[in-house]
Parts: structure tokens; sequence; C-alpha cells
């Protein structure tokens, strides 16, 4: 084998095995380096602005920014994780003590409020309405996997905050650095695939700006559409369930969650007129939100067709998680560019 080959196969090798190696050692941290990677993007104009403020010393201007994002994003959101996680264990306990006694009165009626399967229901409870031992034991089995997912909802809202944390420590470093890192970024892309790879990299970040607004501009719809519901429905602390409301927008059963446990406590207070107009309000009205408006001002900040955000939110948090309403986006939209600019070239 010739001697250049040789040696050329030998160094693709070595930097294909350091590339795999620094990937494994990074890899526990990728969600939190993401996150990091996001805030900055995003607030980086409000960092140079406040730079200039301070006469452009660096360190001063990423401390104070860093405990800027640490106040506004990861306090707020440790709150609502760790509330949750209480509220849902809270909320299993209260649906097995509810019923221990037998099955209350409204839940009796409520099978006349349902359509179609009204009668299916009526004739399941009805089995249980002499035989404590036996709703006892269906309440137990039932139960289960409410507690199974109220500790695993635990461990998830502990593992976000965890790297929520370990993501607000990385922006300072981003911040301090973020001007070098990112002449060194552009240098590389244009050495990699010339003029192409440097608009690659501003597709990239306008496609992160427009999903940052578009997630902001999601969560507050969500949260102000909640409160009013909450508020017509009589709910005590609209305003705060609104408020959390909007944290939990990131995740996709997070809104529910607020809605359905608010439809079910007023379910509890013998108002089942209001649990279903809370129920109808969160299904067509917060829930839809999401769907529509999201995509839309994705859309309209990156340049890109309404059905390839649409697609790149739903499916990036599908394979990723809450990180992939990002990163689908992304990903898309500098396939779309690329294929876009393949397709021009070769019709010249």
């Amino acid at each position: 084998m010739n001697p250049i080959i040789t040696n050329r196969l030998a160094v693709i090798l070595a930097l294909a095995g350091l590339g795999v190696g620094c990937l494994l050692v990074i890899w526990p941290f990728l969600t939190s380096l993401a996150w990091a990677i996001i805030l900055v993007t995003s607030t980086w104009g409000i960092f140079k602005r406040l730079d200039r403020i301070f006469g452009n010393r660096r360190l001063l201007t990423a401390t104070v920014m860093t405990l800027l994002v640490t106040v506004v994003l990861l306090g707020p959101i440790s709150a609502v994780a760790l509330a949750l996680s209480d509220n849902i264990s809270d909320l299993s306990a209260n649906i097995i003590a509810s019923f221990q006694d037998g099955l209350p009165e409204e839940v009796l009626q409520w099978p006349h409020y349902v359509p179609v399967f009204g009668d299916a229901i009526e004739n399941y409870l009805q089995q249980f309405v002499h035989d404590k031992a036996r709703l006892k034991v269906e309440i137990q089995t039932l139960a289960a996997p409410i507690q199974a997912f109220a500790l695993a909802s635990g461990r998830v809202a502990l593992q976000g905050v965890l790297d929520m944390a370990l993501s607000v420590f990385l922006t300072f470093f981003f911040f301090l650095h973020g001007s070098s890192l990112s002449s060194k970024l552009s240098v590389f892309a244009k050495r990699l695939s010339g003029e192409r790879g440097e608009s690659l990299i501003a597709v990239a970040g306008e496609t992160v700006h427009g999903v940052i607004y578009g997630v902001l501009g999601t969560a507050l719809a969500q949260g102000v559409l909640a409160a009013i519901g909450f508020a017509i429905a009589g709910i005590p602390s609209a305003i705060l369930l609104g408020l959390i409301t909007f944290f939990l927008s990131v995740v996709p059963v997070g809104p529910p969650l607020v809605w359905g446990g608010a439809a079910f406590w007023l379910f509890q207070q013998n108002e089942t007129g209001w649990a279903i107009f809370v129920l109808a309000w969160g299904f067509l009205l917060v829930s839809t939100v999401d769907n529509i408006i999201k995509p839309f001002i994705i859309s309209r900040g990156s340049n890109l067709p309404f059905v390839v955000v649409f697609l790149g939110v739903l499916g990036g948090v599908i394979a990723f998680g809450v990180i992939g309403a990002f990163l689908g986006p992304v990903l898309l939209a500098v396939t779309y560019h690329l294929v876009l600019e393949w397709t021009s070239d070769s019709n010249k």
C-alpha cells in the first residue's frame, strides 16, 4: 500500500478515535451543554449591550449575566419542578384517600354528563357501590401507575434542575469566551465548506433565535389563556397556576397537568359543569396554542416553511425530549437550506 495513503488513513483513524473519545467524555453533559449554547445565543445581544455599559469589562459582564440567568431562569424552574413533584405525590394520595369509604355520590353522577360512553362507565362503577373490598383492590391496582408516575416525575424534575444548574454554570464561560469561540467556529466552518459553512452557521443561529422566541411566545400565550380560564371558573390562585403553566409549556404534557389537575379539583368540589369547562378550555385553547403559534412564530423568525418547523418541533421533542424542541428545527433548517443550495447549484 502507498505510504502516503497509509499515513492519511492512520491520521483519519486517529482523529476519528479522538472524536469518539471526546464525545463519550461529554455525553453525560450534552443536554446541559446544548442548553448553555441556546441560552447564550438567545441573550448575546443583551450581553453585548451590557458589556458596553460596563466599559468592556468582559469578566464583570459575564458574571452579571450569569447571575441574571440564574435568578430569572434557574430559581423559578427549580421551584416549579419541586412543587410539581410534590403536588403529583399529594394528588395520588388524595385520590386513594377519597375512595377509601366507597364511591362518592358525585362520581356516580359524573357518567350522566359523558356522551356515548356514559352508560358503560356507569355500569362499571355500579359494581363497586356495595362491594368496598373489591373497590379497595381496584383502587390499589389503578393507583400503582399513579404512584410510579409520581416517583418518575420526581426523578425527572430533579434531573432537569441539575441539568439546568450545570447549563447556567457553563453559560459563564460561554459569555466570557463567546467572541473568541464564535470567530474560531466561523474559521472552522469556512475551511470545512467555504462560504456555505458560514451561511449555514448563520441559518442555525437565526433558527435558534426563532425557536427561543417561539417557545417564549407560546409559553406566554398558554400561561395567559390558562390564567383567564382558571379565573372564569373561579379557581383560587389563577395567576399562580397560569405562571406554572408558563414554565411547564416547554414540556408537551406540562400544561395538561395543570388544567387537568384544576378540573379534577373542581370535580371534587361538586363543580362538574366548571370542571368540564376547564377541560374544554384547556384542550381547545391552551394546548392547541402549542401546535399553532409556536411553529408559526419560529417559521417567521427563521424564514422556514411552516410545515418544516412544525415537524421539527414535534419530531425533535419525540426524538430528544424537551431539548428537541430546539434541536429539531435547527437540524431541519440546516438540512433544508443545504438542499436548496444544492438544487439551485444543479440548475445552473
